[in-house]
């Protein structure tokens, strides 16, 4: 079992950052794909990013492809979400999420990953 922790988010103006970041516990992480996925009010969970379990390897949701970047700390057995050029559009719940297959494959599909976070609130204001 894995428990996940995200923290980071709040209310920011268009055009400001946030760092996400993603704590896991329970158990190492360090060899599991890793992913973000957000979801704002009304609509479904949709992907953000994800990366491999070696932090090697990552893939963007178009939307925030240039402007996020998700990295592992594995001395911290999580991973963060570095997000620039926020838009009002980026506002959402935004979840971690791990996929248990070990050295597993990245994937953008929610239905592949098997612990989520309780998600931290991110506003962009216009």
């Amino acid at each position: 079992q894995v428990q996940l922790v995200e923290s980071g988010g709040g209310l920011v103006q268009a055009g400001d950052s946030l760092r996400l970041s993603c704590t896991a516990s329970r158990r190492p992480v360090t060899n599991l794909p890793m992913a973000w996925f957000r979801q704002a009010p009304g609509k479904e969970r949709e992907f953000v990013a994800t990366i491999n379990w070696s932090g090697a390897s990552t893939d963007y949701a178009d939307s925030v492809k240039g402007r996020f970047t998700i990295s592992r700390d594995h001395a911290k057995n999580g991973m963060y979400l570095q997000m620039n050029s926020l838009k009002p559009e980026d506002t959402a719940v935004y979840f971690c999420a791990v996929r248990a297959r070990l050295y597993g494959e990245m994937t953008t599909d929610r239905r592949q990953y098997d612990y989520w976070g309780q998600g931290t609130q991110v506003t962009v204001s216009s």
